[in-house]
Parts: C-alpha cells; sequence; structure tokens
C-alpha cells in the first residue's frame, strides 16, 4: 500500500471520529436542539457538516498532508512514517478534545466556541479546577475522547511493503505519480478550506452553517470547534455593509440620543445590580405569560420586589456570556459578532452611565468579588467612567469581613458577604454616586457556601443545578436591601436588577433562540417616583443605560444603540442580538431572523408562535420590509462607529 492510499484512508478516519464527535455534541445538548430537530433536512444537515468537517480537517492536517504526500522517496522511511503517524494522532486527537469539550461548554454559550475564548480567562487562575469538576460530571465523555484517541493510533493506516527504487525508470514513475498526486492534492485541499469550487465561493465563515439547518442555535451542529477557532483567529469582525448612504442611514437610525434640556435634572444615585446568570426562567413573576399556574420560581424576594418596580413583558440579553454584558448593560453597545471587548474596537473612546454622569459630578465605582482583573472586567469599568473599582483586593482589606474565608474557592467571594460589603461601601461614598456590582455565585461549579448545603440543597427530582444557586442568590439580594433600606442614601436612589446573561435551562420556552437570551431588567425607586408597573412592551439591556439618564433628567446629547423606555411608545420597542452569525431583531409581534450576508431567513410571530416553527418569510409584506430596512440601518451604523471610532457624541466628529 502506498503512502498516497494510506493518507486517503487515514482522511476518512479523521471524518469518522469528526462525525462521531457531532453525535456526542448533539446528544449532550439534546434539550436544545430536540424541539425543531424532526423538522431539520438530513440531507442539508449531512451537506453543511461534510462541508465544515473537511474544511475544519484541510486546516488542521496541513503538515501531515505535506509528510505524506510530498514527492520525495525518503519519506517511505520507517522513521519518517513514524513521524508523519505521531503528527496525525495528536493534531486529530487535539481536535477531538476540542469538539468534545465543546459539547458540554455550549450549555453555557449556545454556540460553536471561537478563538475569542482564550483572551475571554485569559486572567483567570482557577481554571484547572473547574476543569477538572468538568471532567469528573462528564466522565463518560472523557471514555469516548479517549476511545477515538486510541482508535485514532490502532486504526492508523501505513504504507506496506518496502519501497524499492533501483532504475531510472522506477525513479521516474515514483517521481511522476507523487508530483501528481500533490499537484492535484493541492486545489482540492483549497476548494475543501474554500467550502466549494466555483469563483463565486469565497472562504466559508461560521455564519454560512444558518443556510443548512432552520434555526441559529443549529448552526453549531453543522460546525465543528477546531473550524470555528481557526476561522476567527485575528479576525476583524467589523466591516461596513455599506446598505445605504451616509445621508439615508442617518434618517433611518440613529444611535445618538439628544435629551430634553428644558428638564432640571434630579441628582439621585444609581446602582446597578448585574446578577450572574440571572434569567428570566427562573423567575416565578414574569412567567405568567405561559399560563402554567404551576410554574415553578426560584426568586420570592425578587417575585416580590417586581411587584414594586418598572418592567417589561419581553425582556432580554444582548449577548451570551458575561463579557457581553458589561458593554451592553452599562454602554449601551450590544453583542455583534464577537465580545465587544475582544475586538480592536474596544480601544475606542466609549463613555457609558458612570461616564456621562461624572460629567455632573457624580463619583462612581464598580464591584465585584473576584481577583482584580478577573474577566477584563476592571479593564472596561475603567473605560466606561468608573473612577474606582473594588474587588477581592480590597475587600480583604476591609476589617468588618472575614476576607479570604468568604472567598467561593473558584471564581470570587460569596454573593451574600460581597453585597453587604458592597450596600456598607455605599454609605461611605459622597452623594451623588453611580454604582455597579457584578456578583459571580450563581455559576459554575453550581455550589453554595457549606452552611446554606441543605437551606438551598436540590430539591428531589430536579436536576439543574443552577435553581440552588438562584435561591441563594435570591436570598443574598434580600439581605441587601435589608442593609441598603437602613443606609442613608437608600431612598435616593434609582436600583436597576438585571442578568449579565442566560445559563442552564429546564424549561422548553427558554430553549428556543429568543429563549436563550431571556434575561432580567428591572427598575426600582424606593421613594415611589417612579411608577410600578408591567408593560407590554421589550426592553433589552442596551436600553438601561439611556433609561436611567432619562429618568434623572440628563441633558447632554450621547452616543447609545439602546432607546429610553420611558419616552419610546411600546410598539416602538425593539430588541437584538446575533448567535452564530445570524441577527434577531425583535419588534411589535415579529421576530426577524437575518444572516451577515444580508439575507432575510426567517420571520416569525414570536407572541403566537414562540417556538417559532411557521416562517411567515414573504407573508408580511410592508412590516417585514420596513424590519429588514430598520434592521440594516441598525447593523450598518453599529459597523460604521465600531470602525471609525465614533462611540461617544462629538461635536467635532460630523455626528
Amino acid at each position: 500500500m502506498s503512502s498516497v492510499v494510506a493518507f486517503v484512508c487515514n482522511l476518512i478516519l479523521a471524518y469518522l471520529a469528526y462525525a462521531v464527535c457531532r453525535v456526542v455534541y448533539v446528544c449532550e445538548n439534546w434539550s436544545a436542539f430536540s424541539d425543531g430537530f424532526g423538522d431539520l433536512s438530513m440531507v442539508k444537515v449531512l451537506q453543511g457538516s461534510w462541508m465544515f468537517d473537511t474544511a475544519g480537517i484541510m486546516y488542521t492536517n496541513i503538515l501531515y498532508a505535506l509528510l505524506m504526500l510530498l514527492p520525495l522517496h525518503l519519506k517511505e522511511r520507517d522513521g519518517w512514517q513514524t513521524l508523519a503517524k505521531w503528527v496525525f494522532v495528536v493534531v486529530n486527537g487535539l481536535a477531538i478534545v476540542m469538539n468534545l469539550a465543546d459539547a458540554v461548554y455550549f450549555k453555557f454559550t449556545g454556540r460553536r466556541t471561537t478563538m475569542t475564548v482564550f483572551q475571554e480567562f485569559s486572567h483567570e487562575d482557577n481554571l484547572a479546577g473547574v476543569l477538572g469538576t468538568e471532567v469528573l460530571n462528564h466522565w463518560y465523555i472523557v471514555l469516548i475522547g479517549i476511545a477515538l484517541i486510541a482508535a485514532l493510533y490502532f486504526l492508523y493506516v501505513k504504507p506496506v511493503g518496502k519501497l524499492i527504487l533501483s532504475t531510472r525508470k522506477q525513479y521516474v514513475s515514483y517521481y511522476l505519480i507523487h508530483l501528481l498526486c500533490f499537484v492535484v492534492f493541492i486545489p482540492l485541499a483549497v476548494f475543501g478550506i474554500r467550502g466549494g469550487v466555483t469563483r463565486a465561493v469565497r472562504p466559508i465563515t461560521i455564519s454560512n452553517a444558518n443556510q443548512y439547518v432552520n434555526r441559529p442555535t443549529e448552526a453549531a451542529i453543522v460546525l465543528n470547534t477546531p473550524f470555528s477557532m481557526i476561522r476567527t483567529i485575528g479576525k476583524n469582525v467589523y466591516k461596513d455593509p455599506k446598505y445605504f448612504s451616509r445621508e439615508e442611514l442617518s434618517t433611518i437610525y440613529e444611535p445618538i440620543i439628544v435629551p430634553n434640556d428644558t428638564v432640571e435634572m434630579q441628582k439621585k444615585n444609581v446602582v446597578v445590580l448585574i446578577i450572574e446568570s440571572f434569567g428570566r426562567e427562573y423567575i416565578g413573576a414574569y412567567n405568567d405569560i405561559w399560563g402554567d399556574p404551576n410554574y415553578k420560581s426560584y426568586t420570592p424576594f425578587v417575585d416580590s420586589l417586581l411587584q414594586h418596580s418598572l418592567t417589561f413583558d419581553y425582556t432580554f440579553a444582548n449577548g451570551r456570556k458575561s463579557i457581553d454584558g458589561m458593554p451592553s448593560i452599562l454602554s449601551s453597545i450590544p453583542h455583534f459578532i464577537e465580545p465587544y471587548v475582544l475586538t480592536p474596537a474596544s480601544v475606542n473612546e466609549v463613555s457609558g452611565i458612570a461616564g456621562e454622569l461624572g460629567k455632573k459630578g457624580y463619583y462612581s465605582a464598580f464591584f465585584h468579588g473576584a481577583e482584580n482583573g478577573s474577566m477584563g472586567f476592571e479593564a472596561f469599568a475603567k473605560t466606561t467612567g468608573y473612577k474606582d473599582y473594588f474587588g477581592r483586593t480590597e475587600y480583604n482589606q476591609d476589617k468588618r469581613f472575614n476576607g479570604d474565608a468568604d472567598f467561593d474557592g473558584s471564581w470570587a467571594i460569596w454573593d451574600e458577604e460581597f453585597l453587604q460589603f458592597y450596600a456598607l461601601k455605599m454609605s461611605e461614598m459622597q452623594q451623588p454616586f453611580v454604582t455597579s456590582l457584578f456578583t459571580a455565585s450563581s455559576h459554575h461549579p453550581f455550589v453554595v457556601p457549606e452552611r446554606y448545603r441543605d437551606v438551598f440543597a436540590d430539591e428531589p427530582g430536579d436536576d439543574n443545578p443552577m435553581h440552588k444557586c438562584i435561591r441563594y442568590v435570591d436570598a443574598a439580594l434580600r439581605k441587601f436591601f435589608d442593609t441598603a433600606k437602613q443606609q442613608s442614601w437608600y431612598d435616593n436612589t434609582l436600583f436597576v436588577i438585571t442578568s449579565d446573561h442566560t445559563n442552564l435551562s429546564s424549561r422548553p420556552e427558554y430553549q428556543t433562540d429568543l429563549g436563550l437570551y431571556g434575561g432580567s431588567i428591572l427598575f426600582f425607586d424606593p421613594s415611589g417616583q417612579l411608577p410600578a408597573e408591567r408593560r407590554h412592551c421589550i426592553a433589552q439591556q442596551i436600553d438601561i443605560m439611556p433609561t436611567v439618564l432619562s429618568y434623572l433628567g440628563y441633558a447632554d446629547p450621547y452616543v447609545a444603540f439602546g432607546t429610553d423606555l420611558l419616552t419610546t411608545p411600546d410598539a416602538d420597542t425593539w430588541a437584538i442580538n446575533n448567535n452564530n452569525g445570524m441577527y434577531q431583531y425583535v419588534k411589535g409581534d415579529y421576530v426577524m431572523q437575518f444572516t451577515d450576508e444580508g439575507e432575510v431567513k426567517a420571520i416569525y410571530n414570536y407572541r403566537t408562535d414562540w417556538f417559532l416553527h411557521n416562517n411567515l418569510k414573504g407573508q408580511l409584506g410592508d412590516v417585514e420590509a420596513e424590519m429588514e430596512r430598520t434592521l440594516k440601518a441598525i447593523i450598518q451604523q453599529y459597523m460604521v462607529r465600531m470602525t471609525e471610532d465614533r462611540l461617544v457624541f462629538s461635536k467635532n466628529k460630523s455626528e
């Protein structure tokens, strides 16, 4: 058997390994895919899987291909072939590990992992412990990975027979055949990486996966993790799509908010509580819309607080990661394509709630109980205008608390203690102030303090480990407000409570393309000045900044991609997110799914068709046309402002 035949056999082995990983990926996340799986075209899924696996295998096996196909007779020696075998096993073994590990990580992100994961966790020193926990919890996936890598090793095909080249004719024949194979392979590899053979085909990207499935979440089925990571190395995610001229663009959508400057500003304090993974699913008071009288709530305190707050029927996060939540909530910058803070645009000048209020004499501080610098929060807090940062270091220096004895062992200081620290530190601040706190306890590895192990234990039949964490955080919030009520600043404060993103889901309603973004948003003013009501409209994280500034009577123009919920009519509220290269634009009764290639993929009436089964594309006339036009303008404004560094208002920047 020649080295060429052996090479082909081993590539087939790689394809089979990728296929097994895909089956594991789907089975491990079946609840996320099951609802629409029966509607998928298996022919298209297999076609897409083949295309992306080909690209991934070609990318990762280039060195192996060279070792096996170079027209050089020395490669037939045992030492060379042993090296080639180890290159194949190691490279494809790593691909197996990446695919299988991502099968677990999908639950938290709803997408295939990209290269930004290394930046996201670059400052964390606890990943070994976290990964160790997951290895134990998913031992069966570890065994599958070991079996697949062993199969690569033991089923690997090596050329059989000893090469004998004793005559000139034999040399010429050998080199002609292997040169021909090598020359033929090069364009095949290029076509495989590009995703096609026609001149119209450009190198495929992650977003191309959407053409083989019905829902953005399902794009993960046809993708593979090596491809997703390789295709996002050093990628510039922001590019002006040029849908409209600049003049027309500003008439359709303009992210510059010009407030009413005749209103006197009230110097209320602002407290923004960003609660880790505090999705709508866990909060019973939100979920009466499903008509289930037995809907289980895990947040009795927040349920009661909602009765005295301004909130909304449909509230959405703009991203699926903590680093997506920070810019969305504090600076009204949504997540498009990749996390803003991990892109080159993160060095742009940017403002936010703290930056704008700082112009009016507000003191500002950001709180996060993890190691200072964790997740890049400290850097972004400074960028968006916060003067001071209080993290685990500052907590340990406060003699009123127990320091690292209150560390959860994985991520941060337990929420209960850190929220108390937060409440008391605000009493030391000069008013007015704007502060934000990012909690940490409702997070993997899903544990609560030992003293609450029985109080918040997993309930019989409940296999979602998030529930006990949410109950603990809800109790910690109750104690925070009990302490805050005793402070002099309490009555003169606007509280905002929101989630950074959603997390592990048990309800099918929150495993849909929209449900994955079902975050919580509420505004609470203990003075009663802000009416307590549940408005029948849409709200998103990027609306928080303009709504807060509007409530205070802030008069200066500023850039925000969201809307002021206090002055925007219910019918004009909207939300947007991006999942696997597919934009989702929610407005009125409809959600539009739109590819980053500029094509409407689907439009649904989510109010009557929450599970998005009935695609109304082409049936809604002017409604669809206006939604598409506005969505294109939002995307273009975002891309232009990112690339041109225009995220703050300036009279000198041709606004």
